[in-house]
């Protein structure tokens, strides 16, 4: 074999509708970066989509690190701590957990070694950072794209600086950019406002705290429009994989850079479970003006993690006199939502009783889960879903067919489907 280190390999032979299959598996292993020895070369490698490609500098970088299981944040800088300031660091840790951040907590926590040189986690938490492609652009844009034709931009910002003040120069942006309704209740009042704060906040704080600072030409951005926000963070997630194709509800917590996340969990921006999707997702489960289709999108690909937040209010009229909001949309509402968590049982049900594996029902599911009934499909989605080969898609397609879960579409073009919704 003309790799080094010699990678783990696993040969299993698997069965289904009376054919034996060869399953060659190759686990992730630990030892990257992982290099191909042969015709006078010695190159790694990084899968990008359906292809391998050589690695890049920075890919070579992340593999080196992950391969000796060190973090970026972890890695000594070539700066002092003397040489820098604190203040803001030391000011917010001191009123969200009501201590003092100490010299030797700086050694303890990580962010500088013994010698009084400052980590990366530290260097990027000083005042004025001198790492300078830390930064934040926050634009709130007029419509709903870049590019309306009118007036492009409405407000913009760009920040740089410690992570403590990027994260509060964001939070500013947002409140500043976005709008909280309220009406009156017999009991007090409703707040309503366009996006939940405590999703924007975990999001945000996620997207400074997780994104891929190797990743040196390009920065956190924060978009409003005004049917959502959008936050894009450098870096894809930390183990590979893509966010779209795995339940947000059960994804284990995995993070680039362990040290800055801590500081921020000790800082109570953030829970060290890892259950940030869930929680973004509940807070929007939980507002007044929640549909369905309004739920967050998160999306990744292999450099990139986006996040799109949708503006609750976007045209929901309101109302200039009485409560009509609470008392009539609301159980409108509460009903489109009881409906659509009623045909998601019955679709698990219909899998549950398929004669087919368990990796394939998995796959059926996550499909629905991204399509839904209404949304047509065909193998291109199904690839990009549940990550497949188009004859694995089209084989997909075969088994929904034939028990009855989808059907043809019309005049969207040739191999589209939709879901078919099925009663009790």
């Amino acid at each position: 074999m003309r790799m080094v280190p010699i990678p783990q390999v696993i040969l299993e032979i698997y069965r289904e509708n009376g054919k034996d299959f060869i399953i060659l598996r190759v686990p992730a292993g630990n030892e990257t970066p992982y290099y191909y020895v042969g015709d006078g070369t010695r190159t790694a490698f990084v899968r990008i989509g359906n292809e391998s490609v050589a690695a890049a500098a920075a890919d070579l970088r992340r593999l080196v690190l992950r391969g000796t299981l060190r973090t970026y944040d972890s890695l000594r800088s070539p700066y002092h701590y003397k040489e820098f300031s604190f203040t803001r660091l030391r000011s917010v840790y001191r009123l969200r957990t009501g201590h003092d951040l100490e010299k030797s907590d700086f050694v303890s926590f990580g962010l500088m070694d013994e010698d009084g040189m400052l980590t990366n986690a530290g260097a990027l938490l000083a005042d004025d950072s001198p790492i300078r492609h830390s930064r934040l652009f926050c634009t709130r844009w007029y419509g709903l794209d870049k590019a309306s034709g009118v007036v492009e931009a409405l407000d913009d910002k760009e920040y740089s600086g410690s992570l403590v003040s990027l994260l509060q120069y964001g939070e500013d942006f947002i409140k500043n950019n976005t709008k909280k309704r309220w009406k009156k209740t017999p009991d007090g009042r409703i707040e309503m406002p366009d996006i939940p704060e405590r999703a924007a906040l975990e999001c945000f704080v996620n997207g400074l705290i997780h994104r891929d600072y190797l990743e040196t030409g390009s920065e956190v951005h924060i978009d409003i429009f005004d049917d959502r926000m959008e936050i894009y963070s450098p870096g894809g997630m930390y183990d590979g994989t893509f966010v779209q194709n795995l339940d947000t509800d059960c994804v284990p917590s995995k993070r680039r850079n362990p040290i800055i996340a801590d500081i921020f969990s000790r800082m109570n921006y953030m829970e060290r479970c890892g259950s940030g999707f869930k929680k973004i997702k509940s807070d929007y489960y939980a507002a007044f003006n929640y549909l369905p289709q309004l739920e967050p999108k998160f999306y990744s690909d292999n450099s990139s993690f986006w996040v799109t937040l949708y503006n609750l209010n976007y045209h929901v009229p309101v109302e200039k006199s009485g409560n009509a909001i609470f008392d009539e949309r609301k159980p409108a509402f509460d009903a489109q939502k009881a409906t659509f968590e009623t045909q998601k049982a019955i679709f698990q049900r219909c899998i549950s009783e398929l004669d087919v594996k368990r990796p394939t029902k998995e796959k059926i599911l996550k499909i629905y889960e991204a399509i839904g009934y209404t949304q047509p499909f065909g193998r291109a989605e199904i690839m990009k879903i549940v990550s497949v080969s188009s004859y694995s898609a089209g084989e997909l397609i075969k088994k929904m067919k034939a028990a009855g879960m989808i059907e043809n579409v019309k005049g969207r073009g040739k191999g589209k489907y939709k879901f078919v919704l099925k009663s009790e």
